[in-house]
């Protein structure tokens, strides 16, 4: 097939992260019939997943930028490193990579193409994330990655991502978000994630509560590594462009980091991911490889500044517990300007919630638009959160394109003015496309 036609093919699947041709009244609980497909499709591969270990994360917040964090850390022990993240920001190539490369047009058309060939041995029709994930799987094997780093989906057990198993098992954090799938308390929720940890593996448990951490005991790692019992964070301070953190772990502590991203959780995701890098290894790493490897990470869409004059800052936040760590970046790293916010969320997301969580004031600006995602909630709907919670009539404006709505924002604003992109990855993206060429 021709690559607009392999592209067209993968479009035509069911999409959950979209909520594309998702029937009507369908069940929403995951459940292991699509395991037990994925299963069969990489069997059809000729288990591609069983060619190299892997380190397999999970969590309500933090997978992407530790997924990147960890990825960095074993490139600079001179490992070759697969790396398959979700959602993409602003190019579907993002969620495959190798060494932090994303995947080029000719290997996706190529790796897709397999999995298109053997889709009627299946005898089910896979979806769009199956597909994706069988591609990443494919293509480590092919160029035979020393290891993978996968980033799981949604919540763990019945993710696709789960014919994986995990050498190491990671879980950065546990909140309530995606209750549709996952569960409306958090021990529900934990009880997906603990999905990943197979019998043997070594647990990285970033959760502290204990009443859920007894939940990823019962799953049998070998060994568990606990946050702030194991490894955590001593020292975290706001720097020039980022963080400084001091960092112990099972194996060493280190001292005077600098991590190129904002936000005071980000020395959480790096504590996590240095952990994770050890625990594979077995060892220690070199002070200079972790300082060399956590200058170099990225973090696109992740409290990342754009523009300045005025300030834009991008983050693709996308439920109350990451609006709050957004807030409290914002209070401790930013300066005390006016703001423009440009906020889109999706349906089932509580919009008054979010604009508290995000700390939106009554003297901000606010332009309201539409992820661009088919389960996006009306702007409509975030305007009227806007006024609820105090923010003046005049001050509020419905700009429906997020590309549309942050140009806006940004002639709205004096050079000292900040504009703060929030709520969902489907607005950060096409936002950060219309000001980054």
């Amino acid at each position: 097939m021709e690559s607009h036609e392999i592209r067209a093919w993968l479009d035509s699947h069911i999409n959950l992260e979209r909520r594309v041709g998702v029937p009507s009244g369908s069940p929403r609980r995951l459940s292991p019939e699509p395991l037990s497909r994925m299963e069969r499709l990489v069997e059809l591969l000729g288990s591609p997943q069983r060619q190299y270990p892997a380190i397999h994360i999970t969590g309500t917040n933090g997978k992407t930028s530790v997924a990147r964090m960890t990825t960095a850390l074993l490139v600079g022990v001179g490992l070759s490193v697969g790396t398959d993240t979700s959602p993409y920001l602003e190019r579907f190539n993002e969620r495959i990579s190798w060494n932090g490369t994303p995947i080029d047009d000719d290997d996706l058309d190529r790796i897709l193409s397999l999995v298109a060939d053997v889709e009627p041995l299946l005898g089910d029709r896979p979806t769009y994330f199956e597909i994706v994930n069988a591609a990443a799987l494919e293509w480590f094997a092919d160029i035979a990655v020393d290891v993978a780093v996968i980033e799981v989906g949604l919540g763990g057990r019945w993710d696709s991502t789960n014919v994986v198993t995990g050498q190491v098992a990671v879980v950065t954090n546990v909140e309530v978000d995606h209750v549709e799938y996952l569960g409306s308390t958090r021990p529900e929720i934990a009880e997906e994630k603990a999905g990943i940890v197979k019998t043997g593996s070594i647990l990285v448990l970033g959760e502290t509560d204990p009443d859920l951490s007894a939940i990823f005991r019962e799953r049998g790692p070998a060994r568990i590594v606990m946050r702030d019992d194991d490894f955590g964070v001593r020292v975290n301070k706001i720097a020039l462009g980022g963080r400084v953190v001091d960092v112990y772990t099972p194996y060493a502590e280190y001292h005077d980091l600098f991590l190129p991203l904002h936000g005071a959780h980000q020395g959480d995701n790096a504590a996590v991911a240095l952990t994770a890098a050890e625990c594979f290894l077995g060892r220690a790493l070199a002070s200079e490889v972790v300082s060399a490897a956590f200058a170099t990470v990225e973090s696109p869409g992740r409290l990342e500044v754009v523009a300045h004059s005025p300030l834009v800052v991008i983050d693709g936040t996308k439920n109350v517990a990451g609006a709050r760590a957004v807030r409290v970046a914002l209070e401790e790293e930013f300066p005390n300007t006016r703001r423009t916010w440009v906020i889109g969320l999706l349906r089932q997301k509580d919009a008054r919630e979010m604009l508290d969580a995000l700390g939106v004031r009554s003297t901000d600006r606010v332009v309201c638009c539409r992820p661009e995602i088919p389960r996006a909630r009306d702007p409509e709907d975030v305007a009227k959160a806007a006024r609820a919670i105090g923010v003046p009539p005049g001050n509020i404006e419905v700009v429906d394109r997020a590309a549309d709505a942050v140009r806006r924002a940004v002639a709205l604003s004096d050079p000292d003015d900040q504009v703060i992109v929030a709520g969902s990855l489907y607005v950060a993206g096409p936002a950060r496309t219309a000001l980054v060429q």
